[in-house]
């Protein structure tokens, strides 16, 4: 566990972009799911942004994303797909 009372946590850097995924605890005991995105701006200044997803959300976002995952890995069509998850 690290200083940020991370369960679980790992990092995936994209150019001037890193993401850290943890899997946090609320006060409450309840787990939840935290995306963070480090950028670096122009201005060299680091800018952060953090989503949290709660509860049985994490499943649906989890197919969210690897839905969007499996869409963007095929060949691209004129029309965008959309699909919802429920």
């Amino acid at each position: 566990m690290t200083g940020n009372n991370a369960l679980y946590s790992t990092q995936v850097r994209a150019g001037r972009t890193t993401f850290f995924v943890d899997v946090k605890e609320a006060r409450n005991g309840n787990k939840f799911l935290a995306i963070s995105e480090n950028k670096l701006s122009p201005e060299n200044e680091y800018q952060r942004t953090t989503v949290r997803i709660f509860g049985n959300a994490m499943l649906d976002f989890s197919e969210g994303i690897n839905s969007a995952v499996a869409a963007a890995s095929q060949p691209q069509e004129n029309e965008p797909i959309e699909e919802a998850v429920s």
